[in-house]
């Protein structure tokens, strides 16, 4: 009887995907709208994410322009940028909010680097913890002799070998990352 680790490798690309969101929205120096992603705003009494609320739009390579369809909401806005961990002041004209992405130093990109080895660490140890769920579940198999000795041995195999896959998955998006980040 082989184990079936469908759930895992679910649960393990759930986290390929977390880390991507994590990873865009990094800014690398260029203007990418998924930065704002993460930030909401007050409207009619609720927490409503910034694309719920405004048109985003990249008019050059380093500016995004945000024109809220409520014009009442500008100073919600460049609130919410501001208290955010954007690092950018947003300028507001009466109509709409500007946000210029400066060049990043060479200290900045550093930084941002750490920050998505950072990320990358986390999903390997999230990862792991899916392992060893994995391996919890072969060893209750074997305990209650749903399996032989000789199929838990394959199955745990095969989970370390799904999870090598993975953390390489993992190595090789860091790495575009990093790259991404440190290109000037």
């Amino acid at each position: 009887m082989s184990v079936d680790f469908k759930e895992y490798s679910r649960k393990m690309d759930r986290t390929l995907d977390h880390l991507a969101e994590e990873f865009d929205a990094v800014r690398a120096g260029r203007a990418n709208a998924k930065v704002l992603d993460r930030i909401c705003v007050q409207y009619y009494g609720s927490e409503t994410p910034l694309n719920g609320v405004a048109t985003i739009s990249s008019p050059d390579a380093r500016t995004l322009v945000i024109q809220p369809w409520d014009s009442k909401l500008l100073k919600d806005i460049q609130k919410a940028i501001l208290t955010s961990d954007l690092g950018i002041n947003p300028q507001n004209d009466g109509r709409v909010i500007r946000l210029v992405f400066p060049q990043l130093t060479e200290e900045r990109r550093r930084d941002l680097t750490k920050q998505v080895k950072k990320y990358a660490e986390e999903a390997k140890v999230a990862m792991r913890n899916i392992r060893r769920d994995g391996m919890d579940y072969v060893k209750k198999l074997k305990k209650n002799s749903e399996i032989t000795e000789d199929d838990q041995k394959k199955a745990e195999k095969d989970l370390q070998d799904m999870l090598d896959k993975y953390i390489k998955k993992v190595d090789t998006a860091l790495a575009a990352k990093e790259k991404e980040l440190m290109a000037i």
